[in-house]
């Protein structure tokens, strides 16, 4: 609630009767309405617009003479985790690209701690410049065929629900569970039934689409073709356009960015680390990647941050205007979208905005509970005929189910690499079935030699390694476990490249600038294991995702996702 004196401050400065304590002068806005560019003051009183089409004086001018002014950008659905830095590093790095609010997810981190990763990210948040908001995990672990650190019911999540930092309930992972109405889904789906609901339906259509919507679900970011996307806005479903690191689904909604279709859409990330966004930007990137690939450019900016906004209920950003919150980007070039300043809140993102956040300790050391494991651990047993195979697609989480003649020795299957197919392991690290390892074999890596692993397995991120030869494997997992999760890369019995992520083995302690040199080194060590994916860590967490078709592995074994059971 805004008191008294701050709303006569603000009234005062709009009308000019006193200077604003900020004016930004000799920008173009751009009007969302559709007038074009527009030169103009915008004066801001603390944190809020309160000056546009007028001439104001300023206790504070930032000169933006031939830039252009939009409203700030929203990423709609992200998992800070998969930037593999804290929330507090995570503001640094994509702050400067304009992405000044996000909506996240703390899905992976809760499947870890459980509801100690709400306190953890409700801290951060109250810290942070950027204004970072958390949809509520709905789905502690995301199914019963994996074991997760931790479980979390209806009861667990209504505690944090009024928290102002709050929107509801985040993506419906579990879609099987509500369409057969499950107890648990339905007794979440109740406690949120007054609160935004996001969705999560891969490939869903039809009467089952009907269902899952019926429910009280808005929104979708699983979506990977036009066609999806087109039945799932005929029926009322806010569209999140997604592009991450591994799932890339831009290209192929770029037709759904009308001014009609725009009100209905916005942009998310999911999942997206450093290193992409030092080398392409963040919702800049999409921004113009979209204007690029033909998209309007009024459009695809109204996506970025007022469609966004209202789709939220964030009715007090995403355009500029007075009464708004003051998250304004600068820009050189709309097509570009090529960023040279950024306000947010009211206040200049430099460097020094930083210095005096308040510090948020990290959570979750220790959080890699499995012994050491030797190569004996990833024999699997030979099979009449043909073996199931996982066959990853790049550039997607969705996987193919392929079949196999393998080698095989004294009854063991064995690697094949004239097909592509190698080892792939899932070893359970909470502690809950003493190191509970499941095996089998995948396809699309390229690798030659070696092995890599993950302590990011999504969603119960338990360890995961793929590789050519046990004892590489065994080595990688060690190190693992050694430094408390991560990524690691072996040869033989060396470990060639690392990564630690000890907070909750997800997340770097490190400065994001850090963590992108230390995931180069990385990236450049698969590669020289004959690697082909541009994302090899990445695409090895989704490979244990049992919620996105069509067959994955967990440490409970391989799972035909489409008739949701083990193979």
């Amino acid at each position: 609630m805004t008191d008294a004196a701050t709303l006569a401050r603000r009234i005062a400065q709009g009308r000019g009767d006193e200077p604003a304590d900020v004016v930004i002068r000799g920008a173009k806005l751009l009007d969302l309405v559709g007038v074009g560019l527009v030169e103009t003051d915008i004066a801001i009183c603390g944190d809020t617009i309160v000056g546009t089409y007028g001439s104001y004086q300023g206790r504070r001018v930032i000169d933006a003479p031939g830039l252009i002014a939009v409203p700030g950008f929203i990423d709609t659905h992200l998992h800070i985790e998969s930037s593999l830095v804290t929330p507090l590093e995570f503001e640094r790095c994509v702050l400067p690209h304009g992405v000044t609010t996000a909506i996240c997810d703390p899905h992976e981190i809760a499947n870890v701690l459980g509801a100690e990763a709400f306190r953890y990210f409700l801290a951060c948040a109250e810290a942070m410049r950027m204004d970072l908001r958390v949809n509520l995990s709905s789905c502690v672990p995301a199914t019963h065929l994996e074991t997760a650190g931790a479980r979390l019911e209806a009861a667990d999540l209504v505690p944090f629900m009024n928290h102002p930092k709050v929107i509801g309930l985040a993506e419906f992972m579990n879609f099987p569970g509500v369409i057969h109405r499950d107890p648990a889904c339905l007794a979440k789906l109740e406690a949120f039934s007054a609160r935004h609901i996001d969705g999560h339906a891969p490939l869903l259509r039809g009467l089952d689409l009907n269902a899952y919507l019926a429910a009280g679900i808005r929104t979708d970011h699983e979506t990977t073709t036009a066609e999806e996307a087109r039945e799932k806005l005929a029926k009322g479903m806010a569209i999140l356009i997604r592009e991450g690191s591994v799932s890339k689904d831009l290209h192929q909604l770029i037709p759904l960015i009308t001014r009609d279709a725009s009100p209905f859409l916005a942009f998310c990330t999911d999942d997206r680390n450093p290193l992409d966004i030092g080398e392409e930007g963040h919702l800049d990137y999409m921004i113009r990647t979209a204007i690029a690939h033909g998209a309007d450019i009024l459009a695809t900016y109204r996506v970025a941050s007022h469609s966004a906004a209202r789709n939220f209920g964030l009715f007090d950003r995403g355009f500029i205007g007075p009464g708004k919150r003051a998250d304004i980007v600068l820009v050189d070039d709309l097509a570009a979208c090529s960023v040279k300043q950024v306000v947010a809140g009211g206040r200049l993102v430099e460097e020094a905005l930083f210095a005096d956040r308040a510090a948020v300790p990290s959570v979750g050391h220790g959080s890699v509970k499995c012994r050491p494991v030797t190569p004996a651990a990833f024999e699997v047993a030979a099979r009449e005929g043909q073996t199931p195979v996982i066959g990853v697609v790049p550039g997607r989480i969705i996987t193919e189910r392929l079949s196999m003649a393998l080698p095989s020795r004294d009854g063991q299957a064995l690697p094949d690499l004239a097909q592509d197919a190698i080892k792939v392991s899932v070893i359970e690290r909470h502690g809950k079935s003493e190191g509970g390892v499941a095996s089998g074999f995948v396809h699309g890596f390229g690798m030659k030699r070696g092995a890599i692993a993950s302590s990011v397995g999504h969603d119960s991120h338990n360890l995961c390694v793929v590789g050519v030869d046990d004892v590489a494997m065994a080595a990688a997992v060690n190190r693992l476990i050694a430094i408390g999760g991560g990524f690691a890369v072996a040869e033989g019995e060396e470990v060639v490249a690392e990564l630690a992520l000890p907070v909750a083995g997800l997340m770097s302690e490190e400065p994001f600038e850090t963590v992108r040199h230390d995931l180069e080194h990385l990236r450049a060590a698969a590669k020289a294991l004959g690697v082909v994916l541009a994302e090899p860590f990445l695409q090895v967490a989704f490979l244990t995702l049992p919620v996105i078709p069509h067959l994955k592995i967990t440490d409970k074994g391989l799972v035909d996702v489409d008739a949701f059971a083990l193979v």
